[in-house]
């Protein structure tokens, strides 16, 4: 089905179609028609399946013969949970928007608020917030909330993991009853749904169309998954060793601390390969400037912490290296989501040692399969990590 079938108008499909869209994902074919209707929606879809443009595309289209807005207002609010995903969930709105009239700013903190103020003066009619520097702006009377027709909730799941339902409430008691609600989400936990729940006065269960297109999250097929069992000492010069040896074009390699971040971008250097981290004591300013040399190919090797699992959008990333496996299953699911994007192929390596089986367990259960365990010559294993078992349980192990 093309995408001018679904309600879109010839400025966004000329857009899209000169991005390389040619047609619609599961999400998008299901979603932009729901939301060109009105209705509000709950959307569980996984990272990488075009979500983005499923809820931008019709916003853009119900907004392309508004009358102009007044001064300090916006017609649709795109809430995110981090700085990183607020850039590059405008960047699409505004490729997507090229061929329109329509307005778009992301707004976030580690900056200076003064220039966001200013830039709001004129009324924006898309706008991606992160929670905090929004109800900032919203104290300080830099916008008001008045002509608001339709609040977008994305990333929901991380949302709540990272604390902001708080903060997501004292929002919503700022905006119009009268308005669409979407909830987008790669999971659909009970805490979720309890905040779609509060989203809209408690009706957005009841009345909202829901949309699924992963209930259980699972990685893409085209995601080739293999680990490698490591000592906790020797996890670096493996990963040295990988680099050199099968001649890695580029890796987005994720630890769970910043501090192990850091210090795993100095031991790289050790051993002459070039390498530099984000994470969340990084200023706004150098994180941005870290991703745009590894967009481009400049850098290639990018150590991360979670910060960077949602929200970095690389086009052709082959591979992603988890040097720490993350506590969460779903969490193991979004890094990986990073690479095999758009049908391309991927790669996701794992680095795991003994004090990791447990979360190995809990991934493989979640993905219902066994991960693809590989022998790399010249690093035996002192503390051997158990055979994976789908049926492990953590509580009778204590």
């Amino acid at each position: 089905m093309p995408f001018a079938k679904l309600g879109l108008s010839s400025p966004l499909v000329q857009a899209i179609t000169e991005l390389g869209y040619n047609t619609p994902t599961p999400i998008q074919e299901q979603a932009i028609p729901a939301i060109l209707s009105g209705n509000d929606l709950i959307a569980t879809a996984q990272t990488g399946t075009g979500k983005t443009a499923a809820f931008v595309l019709p916003l853009l289209e119900k907004f392309s013969h508004a009358e102009a807005l007044r001064g300090k207002r916006i017609r649709a609010l795109i809430l995110v949970p981090t700085r990183e995903l607020a850039v590059q969930v405008e960047a699409n709105v505004a490729q997507y928007a090229k061929h329109t009239h329509l307005t778009s700013m992301a707004v976030y903190g580690g900056v200076d608020t003064e220039a966001q103020k200013e830039r709001l003066i004129k009324g924006v009619d898309i706008l991606v917030a992160t929670p905090g520097r929004l109800l900032d702006l919203a104290h300080k009377r830099a916008l008001h909330f008045d002509e608001l027709n339709v609040m977008v909730l994305d990333e929901a799941d991380r949302m709540v993991d990272m604390g902001f339902v708080d903060d997501i409430h004292k929002i919503i008691e700022r905006l119009p009853e009268d308005r669409q609600n979407l909830l987008f989400s790669a999971t659909m936990t009970d805490d979720v749904r309890a905040l779609a729940y509060d989203f809209s006065d408690s009706k957005m269960t009841d009345l909202a169309a829901e949309i699924s297109i992963s209930p259980n999250i699972r990685a893409a097929a085209n995601v080739q998954q293999w680990l490698i069992t490591v000592d906790k000492d020797t996890k670096s010069a493996l990963l040295s060793h990988l680099i050199n040896e099968q001649k890695w074009d580029q890796a987005l390699i994720f630890t769970e601390k910043k501090h192990n971040a850091a210090k795993l971008v100095a031991q790289l250097e050790k051993r002459g390969i070039t390498a530099d981290s984000i994470h969340g004591d990084r200023s706004q300013a150098m994180r941005e400037k870290i991703l745009a040399q590894f967009k481009t190919g400049e850098l290639k090797y990018l150590v991360a912490t979670g910060v960077a699992a949602r929200g970095l959008d690389i086009g052709e990333l082959s591979r992603v290296v988890n040097y720490d496996l993350p506590f969460k299953p779903e969490e193991y699911i979004h890094r990986i989501g990073r690479t095999g994007r758009a049908g391309a192929s991927g790669e996701a390596i794992s680095l795991v040692d003994m004090s990791d089986f447990k979360n190995l367990c809990a991934i493989e259960r979640r993905l219902k399969s066994i991960i693809e365990r590989k022998e790399i010559s010249g690093f035996p294993v002192r503390k051997a990590v158990p055979e994976s078992n789908l049926n492990y349980n953590k509580q009778s192990n204590r």
